[in-house]
């Protein structure tokens, strides 16, 4: 399905966000469904606080916990705090614990989160469904998100929003010890070539985190892609600290020279605030990519969002627009830095991203146009009582 009107998606940032929550969902007649993680981010109530201070009781939310083996403790009780406040916050909701891997120590938290995602059954008087990606992991927000983006194009008259409380150098604390080898996440397997002719000229974009953890896990998804004919590490720009590219350059100066062998000319800039600055970016990539091999080679575009989610959206965007593959490595466990401090450190940002719904215009189109592709990816027809999202 094409979502033209993408190319002039709405969005808010900072108090525009405020503004904008204030304005639409203080309205009497939005009643909205809040999907959220409870984990020890300490931005995990932002959203939360922000719909429920003017929703009161319309305001519903289907909260989870991504439970990874044996925690720090500390991070267990930020976590439990975090849930409680959250429970206060919106009383009528219901909190799930996702088990990421399995007992064979195989990361499964996707498929979960689909299924659980899938299952969800609305009712009918829902207009708006709020994803927060504040928290969540990749591989746990973009299956996630993508069910909800067609359940809400197929229900035509119910709208989708992205919402995140960003704060690059509070993530810079939160470090990711990667585990398992590199797949696909579920529902992101880009498009199927199985049954091409051509020789596969495979394009990968990787973005670039700081960190020594994420430079392992990207070195680890390039070996399992095997040849590139092109690879375009994207790094932060514009950014809040104007440095930050330069220093991602510098910590992944190996893997950029030695093994990934990098044109700098291939290097991409994505906005560190804007995710529609990184969805365009990769569209426009991805499209004048497939123009120049056409008829030569198999285009397969691959991309591994690693870094802050405000990009991470940009990207999830890209990917649903074009097929693109995403490609992650899963986290086994997380340490914070929680002994601050933090008052040198610049504020959380806000941002709102309008997806899907009815202020785009009639839906009429779109929806015959899914209807006659078949049911949402992993997710069931609607039912009369309520509608599966």
């Amino acid at each position: 399905m094409t979502r033209t009107h993408w190319d002039n998606c709405i969005a808010h940032f900072d108090q525009a966000v405020e503004t904008f929550v204030g304005e639409y969902f203080g309205n009497k007649d939005r009643r909205c469904l809040l999907v959220a993680a409870a984990g020890f981010d300490p931005r995990s109530r932002r959203i939360a606080e922000l719909l429920a201070d003017q929703m009161g009781d319309r305001l519903q939310a289907f909260f989870v916990r991504e439970e990874r083996g044996r925690p720090d403790t500390g991070l267990a009780a930020a976590a439990d705090a975090n849930e409680t406040r959250l429970r206060s916050l919106v009383p009528d909701c219901k909190v799930v614990r996702i088990d990421v891997f399995g007992d064979d120590g195989a990361p499964v938290g996707g498929p979960r989160m689909a299924r659980l995602v899938s299952d969800l059954v609305l009712p009918p008087e829902i207009t708006d469904v709020v994803l927060d990606m504040t928290a969540f992991s990749v591989g746990i927000a973009f299956p996630a998100a993508r069910i909800l983006l067609e359940g809400c194009e197929r229900n035509g008259r119910r709208s989708f929003h992205v919402m995140v409380s960003s704060n690059p150098e509070l993530e810079s604390r939160i470090v990711a010890e990667h585990g398992g080898r590199p797949m696909a996440v579920r529902g992101f397997a880009g498009t199927d070539i199985l049954s091409e002719t051509l020789d596969v000229a495979r394009m990968w974009i990787p973005q670039l985190a700081p960190g020594n953890a994420s430079v392992s896990a990207l070195d680890q998804i390039g070996r399992s892609l095997g040849q590139c004919y092109k690879i375009c590490p994207a790094l932060p720009f514009p950014s809040r600290d104007p440095r930050r590219s330069d220093a991602l350059v510098a910590e992944y100066g190996k893997a950029l020279v030695d093994e990934w062998q990098v044109d700098p000319r291939d290097l991409v800039h994505l906005s560190e605030r804007n995710p529609l600055d990184s969805y365009r970016t990769l569209s426009t990539l991805a499209r004048r990519y497939r123009k120049a091999v056409e008829n030569v080679f198999a285009p397969v575009i691959v991309v591994s969002p690693m870094g802050g989610r405000v990009m991470a959206i940009g990207a999830f965007m890209a990917a649903i627009e074009h097929g693109l593959a995403v490609s992650y490595v899963e986290t086994v466990r997380y340490e914070f830095d929680a002994s601050g401090p933090f008052d040198d450190e610049p504020p959380d940002t806000l941002l709102h991203v309008l997806l899907s719904g009815p202020a785009y215009g009639d839906y009429d189109d779109a929806i015959d146009e899914l209807t006659a592709a078949g049911p949402p990816w992993a997710s069931g027809n609607g039912t009369a009582a309520g509608e599966r999202t």
